[in-house]
């Protein structure tokens, strides 16, 4: 008998590799419990923090949705809502967005998720030749053309930072 075997890494690489997107990947060293996390990250990268993204999963009018949002920012509720068409916007309990997602805090990538989601990426990525985001684990970055991103994970743009 013959068992076929998982392919190794995230969903969100497999993801990317499967569907043929070019994409790098950068592994770093800093906590996410750290103060000014993305602005660690960014700097152990070596990159600008304008071209790195959180990930973050709220809820608006009571369904999860993924918002992307640069480190340099935070996230706008309001506009986040009015972006999906809702009303009302808050981030989404912790436990919630885990099991939705698949993944951990600090490690929560808009990639390869255990449930496809609403997703808006912040319009600052329209103007990038390359963004950063979590690959889906802590300490692991992937960095791909934002049009890709918004491809394969069907998002919207809209400005959705503060």
């Amino acid at each position: 008998m013959i068992v076929a075997k998982k392919a190794a890494g995230t969903p969100a690489t497999v993801l990317l590799t499967a569907q043929g997107v070019a994409h790098e990947l950068h592994p770093y060293d800093a906590s996410p419990d750290a103060p000014n996390y993305g602005a660690l990250v960014a700097e152990a990268l070596g990159v600008d923090p304008a071209v790195l993204f959180k990930t973050l999963i709220a809820e608006v009018d009571g369904v999860l949705t993924v918002a992307v949002v640069p480190v340099t920012g935070e996230l706008d509720l309001k506009a986040l809502a009015a972006a999906t068409g809702g009303k009302r916007a808050g981030l989404a309990d912790r436990a919630a967005a885990e099991r939705s997602s698949g993944y951990v805090r600090g490690g929560i990538s808009p990639l390869g998720q255990r449930k496809r989601l609403p997703t808006v990426v912040d319009d600052s990525a329209a103007g990038l030749d390359r963004m950063y985001v979590s690959a889906g684990r802590r300490g692991l970055q992937v960095s791909l053309a934002p049009a890709d991103l918004i491809r394969l994970t069907d998002a919207s743009s809209a400005r959705i930072r503060t």
